[in-house]
């Protein structure tokens, strides 16, 4: 076996393929609502007139919010600005859902999030709490809207797989997160998020996913399958720290971090708009017909996922 083979198989079964995969369990016992895209897209778009509300939600893992409450509450609101914006849209206002042990968590846990929302300028609006529960837990949700979407489900055979990032940062130890945003000069996070609605609206993308737990190229399986297509990924282009093993790198989620699927003549523009904001930007690969997810290094190839066989977040 390779080493590039038995890379892929421990990517398989890293912690943040195995939760994606979880999702599969939930969306095939949901019934499709009124949203303009369908479910297993970043957030829920439902059309409002000429435009669209933004609705998502995510949950923090316990031992995350119980080890790093500060952090844990910081990244509860980070994450779900990544996702209004991943849709090419401008976050609103978030609420939040916290149980905790005792007062001090709590406050650790807000305390992060007020610096989140002061860094990314969105108002937290209301809640629920409970400081006398046997356990640490922690869900925000966030409303947003946008004038022209991003999704999951417009990559096309033919596109350049792009991946830009944030290198400005460091590793929260021991976790896999790599922080660009907590002290970052202030706008700077705010700033860099409103280049994705920008490129939706100016017609340069129309296919997008911010990168999550499932690291780079979870991601980009994910937005493949949304738009039942394949890819030929090599890893030695993913932009990444001079430092940093490329395993690591793999399965990092970064508080800047975005794939996207776009089209050829766009591509010299759509990397020079990030670059003008200092954000690493690369064509990390190509999208084809094949519904298979291979990635490549040097003269090594390894098959990622046949998306034919085996559905991954079972999207479609």
């Amino acid at each position: 076996m390779s080493a590039l083979t038995e890379l892929v198989e421990r990517l398989r079964e890293s912690r943040g393929f195995r939760h994606k995969r979880d999702i599969s369990q939930v969306l095939s016992r949901l019934p499709q609502g009124a949203q303009s895209v369908a479910i297993g897209d970043d957030c829920a778009a439902i059309p409002d007139g000429d435009s669209y509300m933004l609705f998502a939600i995510e949950g923090l893992v316990s031992d995350f919010v119980r080890t790093m409450p500060w952090f844990a509450g910081y990244s509860g609101v980070m994450v779900n600005v990544s996702d209004i914006y991943a849709m090419g849209g401008r976050p609103i206002a978030v609420v939040d859902a916290l149980w905790s042990g005792n007062a001090q968590d709590a406050r650790d846990v807000l305390a992060g999030m007020a610096a989140a929302s002061a860094a990314y300028g969105v108002p937290i609006v209301g809640g629920h709490s409970n400081v006398r529960s046997d356990g640490a837990q922690l869900a925000v949700a966030i409303v947003g809207w946008a004038r022209k979407l991003l999704t999951s489900f417009d990559a096309r055979a033919g596109d350049a797989l792009v991946m830009t990032v944030d290198l400005r940062g460091k590793f929260e130890e021991p976790y896999p997160f790599w922080n660009a945003s907590v002290g970052a000069p202030e706008g700077r996070a705010r700033g860099d998020f409103e280049l994705l609605p920008a490129l939706a609206e100016d017609g340069l993308c129309d296919a997008a996913k911010d990168i999550s737990m499932a690291g780079a190229l979870g991601t980009a399986l994910m937005l493949l399958e949304c738009s039942a297509v394949g890819a030929r990924i090599d890893i030695d282009a993913l932009p990444r720290p001079a430092d940093v093993d490329i395993e690591r790198w793999l399965t990092a989620f970064p508080s800047f971090g975005f794939v996207l699927s776009v089209r050829r003549e766009h591509v010299d523009e759509v990397c020079a708009r990030f670059a003008s904001r200092s954000l690493a930007c690369a064509v990390i690969g190509e999208v084809d017909a094949s519904c298979e997810v291979v990635v490549e290094r040097g003269s090594e190839r390894a098959l990622l996922w046949n998306l034919h066989d085996e559905p991954f977040i079972c999207a479609r």
